[in-house]
């Protein structure tokens, strides 16, 4: 989300005069040259700092890929949290005027994994990024759109920003077929790979017999009759195999409180709640232990699910985005929809995945697919 200052930005009166303000150098789509050997010190911009393991493994990642002679500068919400765990510099990413200051102290700007560019979070957090890009290209630095997914955009005034802004960036690398189609549409080019999470280091199965795990997310507009058919199917699966559940807090602010809110409601019978308990992984390796050590990991969230994988444990995912479902794909996961009805044997095939370990082969291939986001920092930042 855009930071609480920029709030009142009215996004329609700048854009246009903006990138016509640009000098022709900053119009045009930089080349390859002495310019990125100059870089030493990138401007990391993602959603870091806000207690989503996900978006904190995407950073581990990128600062994994980047050349080791640079210092990056990193945005992040929970400052403290991030220099102490990456040993990286930060700026507060929700104060637009220090982020734009920072980026006169830095050479270039990197829009760091995830969907940036999308406007389901809300327009101004499309807006947000769009000026970071233009301030950047205003001030004759590259801008590279490393390991991103594009989208949704579900404005016209979203599309026509974004079809603006794909040509001034001077490198992008995108996480899916389908990011990379919308980006070539929309004037934009770059290399596809698989998302850049899938180069986290993956750790042996240790899971036989072990907890299930829920890596569930609260999600709009889905109530407690949405709700009642996988608890129902939850329930049966634990009465049957009569193992614990962990619910994986992975979204420390969004997660966090699920189960007991569910049980308020309700919605927990007694044979599921005895045996669930909710847990708080403080960082995506303490995640990836817990999957790594489990029976069967049910995922909602794409990271979630990528991590389960990477630790080479049985899972089923729950998709509420097309990413999920992709993701589940690429493995050969089985996925559920959020938006159909679910099956009367849901909780049948959740059993069938018991201790069934994903494919190996299919999960190396989706870790050979971050070549490019690795190729993109090197051309550029080398």
């Amino acid at each position: 989300m855009p930071p609480a200052a920029f709030r009142n930005v009215r996004a329609s009166a700048w854009p246009a005069a903006m990138v016509h303000s640009l000098p022709p150098s900053a119009r045009d789509r930089p080349q390859a040259s002495a310019e990125a050997h100059r870089t030493h010190r990138p401007l990391l911009c993602g959603y870091y700092g806000e207690h989503n393991l996900g978006d904190d493994a995407l950073l581990r990642v990128l600062l994994d890929q980047l050349p080791s002679h640079l210092q990056p500068l990193v945005t992040a919400h929970d400052e403290a949290l991030v220099r102490s765990r990456f040993g990286v510099a930060t700026v507060e990413r929700r104060s637009l005027g220090e982020v734009l200051r920072a980026l006169d102290r830095c050479d270039s700007l990197v829009l760091g994994g995830g969907s940036l560019l999308q406007d389901a979070t809300s327009f101004r957090s499309l807006v947000y990024y769009a000026l970071l890009i233009l301030c950047a290209r205003a001030r004759g630095r590259p801008v590279l759109l490393w390991g991103q997914g594009l989208g949704p955009l579900r404005r016209r005034r979203s599309r026509a920003l974004v079809r603006l802004l794909l040509p001034l960036a001077s490198g992008c690398s995108w996480r899916d077929p389908a990011s990379a189609l919308l980006a070539t549409r929309l004037g934009g080019t770059g290399a596809v790979g698989s998302d850049p999470v899938w180069a986290f280091p993956a750790v042996p199965w240790h899971g036989q017999g072990g907890a299930i795990v829920l890596c569930w997310r609260p999600l709009r507009d889905f109530g407690p009759e949405r709700w009642r058919p996988y608890l129902e199917a939850l329930t049966q699966l634990v009465e049957r195999s009569d193992r614990p559940v962990l619910w994986l807090a992975f979204h420390g602010d969004q997660d966090r409180g699920l189960l007991e809110r569910l049980r308020r409601e309700g919605m927990i019978p007694e044979a599921l709640g005895r045996r669930s308990r909710e847990q708080r992984p403080g960082d995506p390796a303490e995640a990836l232990s817990s999957f790594q050590h489990s029976g069967l990991v049910v995922a909602m969230r794409l990271h979630g699910l990528i991590l389960a994988a990477l630790a080479g444990a049985p899972c089923v995912a729950l998709s509420y985005d097309p990413k999920v479902s992709a993701a589940a794909e690429a493995i050969d996961c089985p996925c559920q929809e959020l938006d159909q009805p679910p099956p009367s044997d849901l909780a049948e095939r959740w059993h069938a995945c018991l201790d069934q370990p994903p494919d190996a082969e299919r999960i190396e291939a989706q870790r050979q697919g971050t070549e490019p986001h690795r190729t993109l920092l090197r051309r550029w930042l080398g």
